[in-house]
Parts: C-alpha cells; sequence; structure tokens
C-alpha cells in the first residue's frame, strides 16, 4: 500500500525500469558535471589483484616527470599504498583526513592530503571505505572534488588513477567516468588475462556514456607475451608495452623507490626505457580501441590446455 501511494504521489502507475546507463542493470550515479576534469589527460589503471598496478603506475607518473609533465597519482585502493615508492612512506588517505575534521572539507588545506614525490609528482591517495561498508564511488567523488576546490588541476598535465581490482563495482569504476584513456595491467597467464576480459567489458559499458576509452594493455611480470597475444589478437585488443620479471622491479619496491632512483643496472635502465616509452605513447595519444569481451566459457576454451 505504501508503495501504491508513493506512486500515486509522483503521478506515476508502475516504478521505473532501470536500463542501465552504464551496463544492464546498472543503478551508477553519474559524476556531476561540476566535477569534470578539464585541461588534463587522464588514464586510469587496471588489472587483477597483485599483478603491479601500484608500480606500473608510479614509474609510469616517474616517466611522464621525466618528460617534464606535471604529474598528479590518485591511489583508489584503501590498502593505501599506490604511492609510497613516489614518496618513500605511507600516505594518510583522504577519507581518514575528512573524517578528522568531521566531513568539514573547508578546512582542508591541500599539505593535508597531497605529498609531492620524486620529480614533483603530486600524490594523493584516495583510499576507501571500512571493508564491508560504503562505496569506492564516493571516495572518489570526494577526492576529485577537494581537487578542484583547491584549484590542484589548474597546472596538472596528467592525472593518474591507481584502481585496485578487477572492475566488478559500479564504485570502482568510477575513475573511468573521468578517464581518456583506461589501461590494463595484465600477465601471461590465465588468471590475469581472464581479469583484463572482464574489465574490457567494463571500460566498454562506461564508453557509451563517458569519453574514456581503451589504450591497450601492459603485460607485467612475464617472461614472454604469447598469450596475452593471443587474446588481443582475439578480441581486437593491443599490447602497449611488456615488463619482463626483473629482479630489480621487486627490489625497488623493497627500497620505496621508482625505477628512476635506483642505480644504472642494465635491467633497470631497460625498464625505465620501456616505462618512458609507454608514456611517450601515451601523451602522443592512442587509437580508441573498442575490443568484444569474450563470455566466460569462450575466454576459458581460448586460454585452456587441452
Amino acid at each position: 500500500m505504501r508503495e501504491a501511494a508513493g506512486l500515486r504521489a509522483r503521478g506515476v502507475s508502475a516504478p521505473p525500469v532501470l536500463r542501465g546507463q552504464d551496463g544492464e542493470g546498472s543503478v551508477q550515479v553519474h559524476q556531476d558535471s561540476d566535477m569534470k576534469i578539464e585541461g588534463a589527460k587522464v588514464f586510469s589503471v587496471y588489472g587483477k589483484g597483485g599483478i603491479g598496478k601500484s608500480t606500473t603506475s608510479s614509474n609510469l607518473s616517474a616517466a611522464f616527470a621525466s618528460m617534464g609533465k606535471r604529474v598528479l597519482q590518485i591511489g583508489c585502493d584503501p590498502k593505501h599504498d599506490s604511492t609510497f615508492t613516489l614518496t618513500g612512506h605511507l600516505q594518510p588517505t583522504v577519507i581518514d583526513i575528512l573524517k578528522d575534521v568531521d566531513f568539514h572539507a573547508e578546512e582542508l588545506r591541500p599539505e593535508d592530503f597531497v605529498t609531492e614525490g620524486w620529480g614533483g609528482v603530486m600524490c594523493i591517495e584516495a583510499g576507501g571505505p571500512p571493508a564491508g561498508t560504503g562505496c569506492g564511488g564516493y571516495v572518489v567523488g570526494q577526492t576529485v572534488k577537494l581537487l578542484k576546490q583547491h584549484h590542484l588541476l589548474d597546472e596538472t598535465d596528467v592525472v593518474l588513477f591507481d584502481v585496485l581490482g578487477d572492475v566488478v563495482c559500479g564504485g570502482f569504476a568510477a575513475p573511468l567516468q573521468h578517464a581518456d584513456r583506461a589501461v590494463i595491467v595484465t600477465a601471461n597467464d590465465f588468471d590475469s588475462i581472464y581479469a583484463m576480459n572482464r574489465i574490457i567489458a567494463a571500460v566498454q559499458a562506461k564508453s557509451a556514456n563517458y569519453k574514456v576509452r581503451l589504450a591497450g594493455c601492459v603485460a607485467n611480470r612475464s617472461k614472454d607475451t604469447d598469450e596475452v597475444d593471443r587474446f588481443c589478437d582475439v578480441v581486437g585488443f593491443k599490447r602497449l608495452a611488456h615488463m619482463p620479471d626483473f629482479d630489480a622491479i621487486r627490489r625497488s619496491r623493497l627500497k620505496k623507490k621508482t625505477l628512476f632512483e635506483m642505480p644504472d643496472e642494465p635491467d633497470i635502465l631497460a625498464a625505465r626505457q620501456e616505462y618512458l616509452q609507454l608514456a611517450q605513447t601515451l601523451w602522443t595519444g592512442t587509437e580508441p580501441l573498442a575490443p568484444a569481451a569474450l563470455p566466460d566459457r569462450e575466454i576459458f576454451e581460448l586460454l585452456g590446455f587441452d
């Protein structure tokens, strides 16, 4: 009876059918048009959990900075470990800082939530809601709102979102509402490529209503790229870079440094060059890709063994 009374009060005879604009069944709230990031090139980095997104993001930010670009990296993970190789320490998150001032954002100064890292990269950890509660989309929205209020995007050339894990939730797909291009970090194995396939589907859903398009993928921690390349050929995707499983990259994380601060060893020099080439490719502009994600059974058969 309450539902019927509510419908009458609104002048409708039946509840609205939600045919999600960001994918069938989605009820994702669209961003406030005032919160658009303008003037900078915006990239979102996705991939399976533990695949090396933060390592890729931080070294990519350092590569952009080496090219003379003004860079801002936003970590979107409750672990808030996206930027520690750029800054040398774990930063407090935007959401924790807002809690400390009872969500009175006007009390915050830029230095409360932004740390300057290697090469002048501005580093922010958006954080996330407590486990089992809230929505990551709210956290991303509040972070962008703070940046806009403090005019921190006015003098920025590149904004890079480092986003946790596989995209199955509209909240952590929120950076796609801001991004120009999405980059997927993968490895030459079944689980990573399976996750990449799901991320492709998520980005394609967002691209129906936002400017974001897929740029391609980075094969990370992989001696070979044959399985990644086979998948890309089938779905119409592209590998942008290949980062071998160099021990130097593991050591750089232990030393809390990007590769650009490490000694000039052969493996480090090779990895740096690959990141610089990736940064130049993204800065110059990539063809907007529209791969067709495979149904789960088809990708299982494509990558499975007889």
